[in-house]
């Protein structure tokens, strides 16, 4: 029988639960810490995207515009964003696992709020509180696998995490299109009710007492975390509206963006010189935490900029419904999986760096591969490019994570988890933000083209205007309607084009844009690939 590992609870099995006890002396304790604590990533990041089909529907029941419904998303996204950096100073202050059930509890709590609540305010406000809840939950779970599982067993750990981080957004649209089109819109947050209540209980049962040592009551950085709320509240802000109000032609935008710069700028200079700061920046001194952050930033804007994009392009050209957008991801989300549990196993033996170049260049093919649509594109056109998407995806996140995270000193951990994570978010709204602005713009570019191309007095439009017209008029009498349908139809052909035209290019975009970074895995370590972390992981 093997002995307790050191971990979280290091010898002492007095801070664990009898169950937990048995298990450690079992050497399972440490997998089931790792399972609790990706089921509460996984609620935070499933929710992350399961509200978005269901936008119309609430619009709708609550009496709201689709602008007004759009903050149910926004509240979110800004309160996630403000709370990830903090979760490192809130577990030192309250103990790690009080401060995961405090999120669990409260995640769970606002999820049934939001079901119930009778008006769009109430609504906000709840998404609000769900959003600072499940800030805390995607951070300290991978700072918890870090602080629990040696060196040869973090790829196998951070597999399961991983599985739910790149999965998550993909299985959202599909639960939330099935649960709004069979029991409504509420049941996309009552759902986390009987899994919150089970995360809780994992959690109560299985993660150790924090000592007393490990607790700290340095005084409250009230001003920093004012700073940090005000800029990144504001960046957020401006990320999510900015397409929707015309970027910097809106006064609100541009009062957004001065707001960010001065948060953030302030927020910098005094969690660098105040000496117990909410956020300790200092951590930044770890030349694999800097680079695999800024990477992490490159990575957010790529990955889920295309994950953004593909339903989309699905809903508005090939004209499927939101379910039918989230199965097609489906088959890449199973990739995913089975790729989590490939890299879990090798991810220790090879060189972090050489795993992450070949996982961005099997999504720059992937890339390649949509940028050739067309108007004959179909689901299983789409199917082979999903899933290479799906394992470049994996082959960068698992291997990034370690070799950013994995040589940090156990204090610094947290800290750093925090940090890395929040790039990780960040990039996505900023990847969610560059590609919304420029498929706006690029489709406008497009439709100047083509019209300018398309005379009434070409031959070729005149024939094909007179047979649409002929076709119209057989179901009319009227030959001005049907003229009128054959001008609607053309109308509408060349914004279909324009549309393919610019989803093409965007596709293309990510793939060069995954190809310049790649000079930045330079910076990056080995991250562990040496042959003590090769051991097999079962």
């Amino acid at each position: 029988m093997a002995t307790a590992q050191p971990g979280l609870y290091g010898s002492d099995l007095s801070r664990l639960s009898p169950l937990a006890a048995s298990l450690a002396r079992k050497d399972l304790l440490k997998w089931m810490i790792a399972i609790t604590a990706a089921l509460g990533a996984i609620l935070e990041v499933i929710d992350t995207s399961i509200v978005n089909v269901a936008l119309p529907e609430i619009q709708g029941n609550l009496g709201a515009t689709l602008s007004e419904a759009g903050w149910v998303s926004t509240g979110y996204a800004c309160a996630n964003v403000v709370m990830i950096p903090l979760t490192a100073w809130l577990s030192n202050r309250f103990g790690r696992k009080q401060y995961l059930l405090f999120s669990l509890i409260g995640f769970t709590a606002s999820s049934v709020l939001c079901g119930l609540s009778s008006s769009l305010i109430m609504l906000i406000i709840a998404r609000i509180l769900q959003g600072l809840a499940g800030g805390g939950l995607l951070a300290k779970a991978q700072s918890i696998l870090f602080e629990t599982f040696p060196k040869k067993q973090l790829g196998a750990a951070q597999a399961i995490f991983g599985v739910g981080v790149i999965a998550g957004p993909a299985l959202g649209p599909v639960l939330g299109g099935y649960l709004t089109d069979t029991l409504g819109w509420r049941w996309i947050f009552f759902i986390n009710l009987p899994f919150g209540i089970l995360a809780v209980l994992m959690t109560i049962v299985f993660l150790p007492r924090d000592s007393a040592d490990e607790i700290r009551r340095d005084r409250v950085d009230w001003a920093g975390i004012g700073l940090l709320t005000v800029g990144l509240g504001c960046f957020q802000t401006m990320l999510e509206e900015g397409q929707q109000d015309d970027w910097f032609s809106s006064r609100f935008i541009l009062t957004m963006a001065a707001g960010a710069a001065a948060g953030l700028g302030l927020f910098i200079w005094r969690e660098l010189t105040v000496e117990h700061p909410a956020v300790d920046l200092r951590v930044l001194r770890h030349r694999s935490l800097a680079a695999g952050s800024v990477y992490s930033l490159v990575l957010g804007m790529g990955l889920y900029g295309v994950l953004f994009a593909v339903p989309i392009f699905v809903q508005s050209y090939l004209h499927f419904t939101a379910m039918q957008s989230g199965l097609l991801q489906v088959p890449g989300a199973m990739a995913a999986a089975v790729m989590m549990i490939v890299m879990g196993k090798i991810s220790g033996r090879f060189d972090a760096r050489l795993l992450i170049a070949i996982g961005a260049m099997v999504t720059v093919s992937a890339a390649g591969l949509l940028f050739q649509i067309n108007p004959d594109t179909s689901t299983r056109t789409l199917f082979w490019p999903l899933i290479l998407r799906s394992i470049g995806s994996v082959m960068m996140f698992l291997p990034l994570s370690l070799a950013t995270l994995g040589d940090l000193p156990k204090s610094d951990v947290a800290a750093g988890s925090g940090f890395y994570s929040l790039t990780r978010q960040l990039g996505s709204s900023i990847g969610i933000a560059i590609i919304t602005t420029v498929l706006a713009h690029r489709e406008a570019v497009h439709r100047a083209i083509l019209v300018e191309k398309i005379s009434l007095y070409n031959q070729v439009t005149q024939w094909r205007l007179e047979v649409l017209g002929q076709l119209f008029a057989q179901h009319s009498p009227d030959s001005v309607t049907g003229r009128h349908q054959a001008l609607q139809t053309l109308d509408n052909l060349i914004n279909s084009q324009a549309t393919l035209l610019s989803f093409a290019e965007i596709f293309l975009y990510v793939g060069l844009a995954f190809i310049a970074s790649l000079p930045l895995l330079l910076l990056l370590g080995k991250g562990g690939g040496n042959r003590a972390a090769a051991a097999d992981v079962h």
